[in-house]
């Protein structure tokens, strides 16, 4: 089993899994901003830089199936409490390979520190990028684990004409390595954006943020 986030998301964006052995691993944070839980097919990998003892007895008390106990809500108020954190949903996480050459639309970095869309996406990820399109924004930074991470929004008035796939395409083809997607479940619309794009789905999370 790999020793670090690093390790563990590097090795899920290869197509390597840890052993789908019921068991949940506790590794410990890679920046003091982030806390959470990844699900895999039946293990579940927790990081944080609280005790492990105090995680695994947590989970112990947690009447549900094992399988699902780091998912459950009662694990999840828990973590909170215990961390002083907070969760805004379950996302469903994709990923894929970046892509030689350049992006298919034509895309404007925004530089301006002070753009709404640049300072909340620095709340939760560093190192970020943003950059315009006709009709949407584009978004890459590093979150958990260092990995790169992609956000996109399309304007209402130019929905429904697959600019959400072009976008999130563009953003395989503006990194060097594997790009990460968090959508939650309910988004159908952006999950089949993605989707077309490229990404394949390898999981789920729930990200602690200390705001």
């Amino acid at each position: 089993m790999a020793d670090t986030l690093r390790d563990i998301l590097d090795a899920a964006a290869r197509g390597v899994f840890p052993p789908p052995d019921g068991a949940t691993t506790v590794v410990a944070q890679h920046s003091s901003r982030d806390a959470g839980v990844l699900a895999f097919t039946a293990h579940s990998v927790v990081f944080t830089d609280e005790d492990p003892r105090w995680v695994r007895e947590t989970l112990a008390r947690v009447d549900c199936d094992a399988l699902a106990a780091t998912m459950n809500p009662r694990f999840l108020a828990a973590f909170m409490q215990r961390t002083g954190r907070s969760n805004d949903t379950i996302d469903l996480m994709s990923v894929a390979p970046p892509l030689p050459g350049a992006p298919p639309l034509a895309l404007t970095e925004i530089r301006d520190p002070g753009h709404p869309r640049v300072a909340s996406s620095r709340k939760r990820r560093d190192d970020v990028r943003v950059w315009a399109a006709d009709g949407g924004v584009l978004v890459l930074g590093r979150g958990i684990g260092g990995r790169t991470e992609v956000a996109v929004e399309v304007e209402e008035g130019v929905r429904q004409r697959g600019l959400g796939s072009v976008l999130a395409s563009a953003a395989r083809h503006l990194a060097d390595e594997p790009v990460w997607a968090q959508v939650s479940p309910g988004n159908a619309r952006s999950l089949r954006a993605f989707q077309a794009a490229g990404y394949r789905p390898v999981g789920a999370e729930a990200l602690l943020i200390a705001y």
